[in-house]
């Protein structure tokens, strides 16, 4: 058998985040092998210019392809849904990657032979939530590209630097317990990811620099690949370091939400950091780079897509396509009504809203009209007030220069009158008064010349 036309469905393909990046490493994988990957998602952005950009075929319209793929690799169940029903006849795997997603949920449809979850807990929920028979479910750990992800040189013997590799870290989630976790062993702190507005295209030149870092799933599978020590950590919980002691129990996990079992305080990071031990890292290091290697997992999973083709060769659905997209249909309306009738909701109190702001609006506009009006006639009586106030100014100054005025004339009135006291007719007036004879006559003459 030559090479296959493998469409390979996602939910998006925009952000840079776990199943678009497993997306966009099977795809370029699988090209490289000479076969034709083609992925399709209704939301294209990044990491879609990154297929193109390696030649990938990307859409977001089943009606592009010309030809039908040989197989769907399924991921997310409306987009796998909807390329089965695209494309009768051709057989399919899908592909859990999450334990709470909604979209992760599994689909029904007899041309889904083979399921397929990346860890334990994706195993769980599709087994035990989901009634999948165990029979038609297999495990296939992540991977991790080792070309990309090269080695770092060996850990120092006491961490310097940490980061925090999540696209949920944030001051707003568990980067401030981390700061200080980090502040106690004296480790210096950097975040990188979406929600701190800090994410990053090539993760793999930034890991090298970081002796410990803080991660989960993929993440923490490329710093382990690395060679920095990991704790496992994000915004849903704390977990331990990853030693070669815990590996396989955690990597069966997929470093996921069951290793995330503690509280975010800084006594159970600083315990997890204490752990730090460069020996064991670069063991731990060493066994993912042997076990967990991209072109060991595109073999398993070329030889599933091997496997179901020849199973599909086999076995014929016998109208069965039409019953499986009926009971996908009667699984998804109760959700879609729901979510009709919660955005019906949301729509009338938005209503209601905008009618309320409208009213709040028109009283705030009069009480603005009112508020000028009232300041235009604030600013006319402080123009009629500036007014008085400069022709009282005025006045003042005119007061002022009398006064000033009167004051010189009584100066020099009073000069007069200390010259005049000082001269001989005012000292001879003064002697002749002080005469009991001639000063009483004096006074008689002055009195009388006053009553005349």
């Amino acid at each position: 058998m030559g090479g296959l036309r493998i469409l390979i469905t996602n939910n998006s393909l925009a952000m840079r985040a776990g199943s678009e990046l497993y997306v966009r490493d099977l795809a370029t994988a699988l090209l490289a092998r000479g076969h034709t990957p083609i992925a399709y998602s209704t939301e294209l952005g990044d990491v879609a210019r990154e297929l193109r950009a390696a030649t990938v075929p990307v859409i977001d319209d089943l009606e592009a392809l010309g030809a039908a793929p040989d197989l769907i690799h399924g991921q997310h169940h409306l987009e796998t849904m909807t390329a089965i029903l695209r494309f009768p006849g051709v057989p399919a795997i899908y592909v859990c990657h999450g334990w709470a997603p909604w979209q992760e949920a599994p689909p029904r449809s007899p041309r889904i032979l083979r399921y397929v979850a990346v860890d334990h807990a994706c195993r769980d929920r599709l087994v035990f939530e989901h009634g999948i028979s165990e029979e038609r479910v297999r495990v296939l750990f992540n991977f991790v590209d080792l070309e990309r992800f090269a080695p770092r040189a060996p850990l120092p013997a006491r961490p310097a630097r940490a980061l925090v590799f999540s696209n949920a870290a944030s001051e707003r989630t568990h980067v401030g317990v981390l700061r200080e976790a980090c502040a106690r062993a004296g480790i210096a702190l950097d975040v990188v990811g979406l929600d701190a507005g800090n994410p990053s295209s090539s993760p793999e030149t930034l890991l090298g620099a970081y002796d410990l870092v803080f991660a989960k799933a993929r993440a923490a599978l490329e710093a382990l690949a690395v060679g920095a020590a990991v704790v496992l950590c994000d915004a849903a919980g704390a977990g331990p370091m990853v030693t070669t002691a815990a590996l396989d129990r955690l990597r069966a996990l997929n470093f996921g939400i069951r290793t995330l079992r503690e509280p975010l305080v800084p006594e159970v990071l600083a315990r997890e950091i204490a752990r730090y031990d460069p020996a064991d890292a670069a063991q731990v290091s060493r066994r993912i780079r042997a076990e967990a290697g991209r072109e060991e997992a595109v073999d398993e999973i070329v030889g599933l897509y091997r496997e179901v083709l020849a199973e599909h060769a086999r076995h014929s659905e016998d109208g069965e396509d039409t019953r499986a997209a009926s009971v996908y249909l009667q699984w998804l309306g109760p959700f879609l009504k729901k979510r009709v009738t919660q955005a019906e909701g949301t729509a009338h109190h938005l209503l209601g809203e905008r009618d309320e702001l409208r009213l709040e609006g028109e009283r705030l506009r009069t009480e603005r009209d009112q508020g000028l009006r009232e300041r235009d006639q604030g600013l006319r009586e402080r123009d009629r007030l500036e007014v008085e106030r400069s022709e009282l100014q005025a006045l003042c100054e005119q007061e002022r220069a009398h006064s000033d005025r009167l004051r010189d004339e009584r100066e020099r009135a009073l000069a007069e009158l200390a010259i005049l006291r000082g001269s001989t007719t005012f000292r001879l007036r003064d002697r002749v008064l002080e005469t009991p004879l001639l000063g009483g006559l004096a006074r008689l003459a002055l009195r009388v010349a006053k009553s005349r």
